[in-house]
């Protein structure tokens, strides 16, 4: 009777230390959902919902397609199904991942089994990786004997980067689980194209988001957001943080835009869709089109403050005059966006009607409203040159200092150049040739009208107090 009763319960046992010695594996296949929140500074944030049965009481389950680059103190494992039912006793990482060569090092001082061309085999201990070296039958062999077969898998071993954790569950049930993590080795920028007309008064812009992903996981079927903004991190490693998971939702299926929201401090671009961002892979997605939108050239020339302190006398020689587009990010410029930071490449039709390569530069994140300014390079027909004509000291601490500006249009049309003197202390013009403005309380600003083929002498003096 006594035995009959020992069966069950010996039965039992068995079954359970057997659960608890083969993990229940959660793997991609078991993937519901994903939603990557991709940042500007090599950073991601991952949520990741799959659906798995768990066993009832205390068991251990392996997580695993997570990325390589996974911070595995940002992991954050919930329930949706039964929040209240699910705890976390224990998590591992194994990042140890199934290579010949782990394997090997796994055997070192171990038995292994070398066999020959011919069949035949010989026991053999393996005392170093590095040659291969063996101990045969008391000799030392340097070198492969033969084909190396090992008796078993060793543990800590995984094909894949896997999270590892001890749960404690309230009832056996199919469920979806949630885990979400920080992860290095993902992150994205934006491109911009910008299509001049003739006249340099209208422009089309098109943006581009290309994603980089070298995180080790691919994320299939994905609602991507996008965060552009400069996100703090601290030196040492973090908890993950409940306000970056709340940028995780996926989004609906939709069509292929982003669609642009405050967050925080920052800005979220949020794809109307799903894509698949694979391992090793760059993407590229559309952010924004517009067409016919207003933007404005400028020829400026730039002065510099140590001009004035200095007896320089001819201190730029045929001083460059650099070429810029503006644009208002209005709506009334069927614009209006926040737009983030990244490279934007000119070009304009020449008289073939072929698209030519005009000049880049890197626009910062623009809030709605603002303007952008864009450096195409340097003028080639209109040059500028800088005499000091008189530097004189005045006092202890004062100067008067006289210059002339010659600026030559060699254009077959009239241009405008903006001329900006930056001038430093406290400043007084005392002569000009040209109507000046004062924009600020260190700018000089003239705006100087330029016939074609024409040179115009630009002179002013100013008293400077330090």
């Amino acid at each position: 009777m006594m035995i009959r009763l020992l069966v069950p319960m010996l039965l039992a046992l068995l079954v359970c230390q057997a659960a608890l010695a083969a993990p229940a594996a959660v793997t991609r296949e078991a993937q519901r959902e994903v939603a990557v929140t991709i940042y500007n500074g090599n950073l991601g944030l991952v949520r990741d919902v799959r659906e798995a049965r768990l066993p009832a009481g205390q068991s251990e389950v392996q997580f695993t397609d997570v990325a390589t680059q996974i911070d595995p103190t940002t992991v954050h494992l919930q329930s949706l199904t039964d929040p209240a039912g699910l705890a976390i006793l224990e998590q591992n990482y194994e990042y140890d991942l199934l290579s010949s060569q782990k394997l090997l090092e796994k055997y070192v001082g171990r038995t292994v089994r070398l066999y020959g061309s011919d069949g035949t085999y010989h026991d053999a201990t393996l005392l170093s990786t590095a040659g291969p070296v063996f101990e045969i039958n008391g000799e030392v062999h340097l070198g492969h004997y033969g084909r190396i077969v090992l008796p078993a898998l060793p543990e800590n071993l995984v094909a894949t980067p896997t999270l590892v954790w001890l749960l404690r569950n309230r009832a056996d049930r199919a469920q979806r689980i949630e885990a979400s993590y920080l992860t290095g080795g993902i992150t994205w920028k934006a491109d911009y194209v910008l299509v001049l007309d003739a006249a340099d008064e209208r422009a089309g812009l098109t943006g581009w988001v290309t994603i980089d992903n070298k995180s080790g996981a691919t994320y299939r079927d994905a609602g991507v957001k996008l965060v552009a903004g400069d996100v703090h991190r601290a030196e040492e490693p973090r908890r993950a943080a409940r306000a970056l998971e709340i940028a995780a939702k996926a989004a609906d299926a939709a069509s292929r835009e982003f669609a642009s929201e405050a967050f925080f401090e920052y800005h979220l671009y949020t794809l109307d869709g799903r894509t698949t961002i694979k391992d090793n892979q760059t993407k590229q997605l559309s952010l924004l089109s517009a067409a016919d939108v207003p933007v404005r050239k400028q020829l400026i020339y730039y002065g510099a403050q140590d001009y004035y302190r200095t007896a320089w006398g001819v201190p730029v020689s045929n001083q460059k005059v650099g070429v810029y587009i503006d644009i208002r990010n209005t709506a009334a410029n069927r614009l209006g966006v926040p737009l983030p930071r990244g490279k934007v490449r000119v070009y304009k039709a020449d008289s073939s009607g072929s698209q030519q390569f005009v000049g880049e530069d890197w626009v910062e994140h623009t809030p709605r409203d603002e303007q952008v300014r864009i450096r195409t390079g340097n003028a080639f027909d209109v040059v500028g040159e800088r005499v000091q004509k008189e530097w004189r000291k005045v006092s202890e601490h004062a100067w008067e200092v006289e210059w002339e500006i010659t600026l030559r249009n060699h254009k077959t049309a009239d241009q405008v150049v903006t001329v900006i003197e930056p001038v430093p202390g406290d400043w007084q013009v005392l002569s000009s040739s040209h109507r000046f403005e004062k924009v600020d309380s260190g700018t000089l600003k003239y705006e100087i009208p330029m016939p074609k083929e024409a040179a115009v002498k630009l002179q002013y003096r100013v008293r400077v107090r330090s």
